[in-house]
């Protein structure tokens, strides 16, 4: 399950995002959206986080055994927001959607599994992560219609 909740992490988005960039005009969109889809799951998370201060189940079940370091307060999970937005984003535009939020779901019940969120905290982060995912899309179709637009008419 440590393997499987890394695919929540910044570092492994950002890791795929650089990856994209080199998959020509396709793979940049496709990193930017996911950038940007990254960006506002980890603020709207955090903030989710501040305001609901939900401690972790580790913390206050004593049966709950933990597998690896976790800070924070639990609600929504951040790991299941990112994976949700990227791998939505990557589904939509490369196709194979189900396989990449089967992958997404993977991650919010690897989370639950090594006792760092609620099931709740995973659903809640699975809606975060395709709401932003949604947004960064519709983002990424009005910025790059608009600069196409611009040099068809110049």
């Amino acid at each position: 399950m440590p393997i499987i909740t890394f695919a929540g992490t910044r570092i492994f988005w950002i890791s795929i995002s650089i990856i994209l960039l080199f998959l020509g005009e396709k793979g940049k969109r496709t990193a930017f959206t996911c950038l940007l889809a990254l960006f506002l799951g980890y603020f709207l998370s955090e903030l989710l986080k501040a305001v609901f201060q939900v401690p972790r189940p580790f913390e206050v079940i004593e049966w709950v055994r933990i597998s690896t370091i976790a800070g924070g307060y639990s609600l929504p999970s951040g790991h299941t927001t990112a994976s949700f937005s990227g791998f939505l984003i990557i589904g939509v535009n490369y196709g194979r959607l189900p396989i990449f939020l089967s992958l997404a779901v993977l991650v919010g019940i690897s989370r639950i599994y090594m006792g760092l969120h609620y099931p709740s905290d995973v659903v809640l982060g699975g809606l975060l992560g395709m709401l932003c995912a949604l947004v960064s899309l519709r983002i990424e179709e009005k910025l790059f219609k608009s600069v196409k637009d611009k040099y068809q008419k110049g």
